[in-house]
């Protein structure tokens, strides 16, 4: 049986054992910044006004690459001297492991599904290192797949502790700024748990239900997102070829049916929006999101299509289009708008072709 929400929060919160114990593995491009704003907010919140009686709040840090995480800490350290924040500390720990035998609540954000189960389920994994002596939220902010999640969750569960899954949105720029949306799935009692600490990293929290909501909630949003901007790369492909001009097409679209976030935030035509937007596209489509992670998000999607039953066949179309994009190591990693680049250089060696071989004949 599991503590009540009342009694597991207070635990959590005013730890019997000494200060709260946050633990944050995974400082990737996102995880990074998401474990900066959590610790910086847990630090001002308790140092009011009015001022906390409670011990200094403490985070542990976990991550693949030790030299990066060391780094990350001196970075967090000269940070909060510049925003003259006093108190609180940073360790490093070894193993998520470690971790877990000290923290109270443990975040993870990591790449996708095989490491999720090796840091929570592995020899030196988080499982490992849970005690059943005192209350431990685990809070997962990996995009997976929402069979291994659900699995991963009930393991934790049945160990003693509380999970959610909380995938985001809103990107790099967002977890910077601390205004990521989190879809969280998990029982009502560890939802309203991990609730304060995920609004210190974002500006949305969304109970989306039972275990595994959350990711089915992130990849059903990402699987149309996959599919519009696909599909506005072929409209303004089709339309500027035609010979209308980038920004007038677009003003078109926006004002009419065809209007979507890729065609009015995420345009993939330099020039196509009017200043002050300033799509990927505008820098050479650097600094938004992925290739690459778009595609593990639509075969999340097909994955789990598949699971239930349900036809995609524009999913399953998409999902081939973005695994051609990635094929390229250079568009891999550009933001996912490029599929517009892609297609118009496949018709450009369409074109190629076709003179070449009108000229042979």
């Amino acid at each position: 049986m599991h503590p009540s929400v009342r009694c597991l929060s207070a635990t959590i919160s005013h730890s019997r054992n000494g200060p709260l114990t946050l633990g944050f593995i995974g400082l990737g491009a996102m995880g990074r910044h998401m474990a900066w704003n959590l610790y910086l907010k847990t630090l001002l919140a308790q140092q009011g006004p009015p001022p906390s009686q409670e011990p200094e709040p403490i985070m542990l840090l976990c991550d693949a690459n030790e030299d990066g995480a060391k780094k990350f800490m001196n970075d967090c350290m000269e940070a909060k001297a510049t925003e003259n924040v006093l108190g609180g500390r940073m360790e490093f720990m070894e193993s998520p492991r470690a971790l877990a035998e000290r923290a109270n609540v443990i975040f993870t954000a990591l790449p996708s599904s095989p490491e999720v189960k090796s840091v929570y389920l592995g020899e030196k994994g988080i499982l490992a290192g849970l005690n059943r002596e005192k209350d431990q939220l685990c809070v997962d902010a990996t995009t997976l797949d929402v069979s291994v999640a659900r699995d991963v969750s009930n393991t934790v569960r049945e160990a003693g502790a509380e999970m959610v899954d909380a995938p985001m949105s809103g990107g790099i720029v967002g977890a910077k700024a601390g205004t990521l949306s989190f879809m969280v799935g998990g029982t009502e009692a560890a939802f309203n748990l991990a609730e304060p600490y995920l609004s210190k990293m974002g500006s949305r929290v969304i109970h989306c239900g039972a275990s595994g909501m959350g990711l089915a909630a992130k990849i059903s949003n990402n699987l149309v997102l996959g599919i519009n901007q696909i599909a506005i790369a072929e409209g303004l492909l089709l339309g500027t070829s035609l010979g209308l001009e980038p920004a007038l097409l677009t003003d078109i679209i926006n004002r009419s049916t065809g209007r979507s976030w890729p065609s009015t935030v995420n345009n993939p035509i330099p020039g196509a929006l009017k200043p002050p937007a300033s799509p990927p596209c505008e820098r050479g489509y650097e600094g938004g999101f992925a290739s690459k992670l778009m595609l593990k998000d639509m075969s999340l999607a097909i994955h789990a299509a598949e699971d239930t039953g349900v036809p995609l066949p524009l999913g399953s179309k998409a999902t081939d289009e973005y695994s051609n994009v990635v094929q390229d190591n250079e568009l891999a990693r550009k933001d996912f708008s490029v599929v517009y680049e892609y297609l118009r250089q496949r018709m450009t060696a369409s074109r190629a072709g076709t003179s070449e071989k009108a000229d042979l004949e």
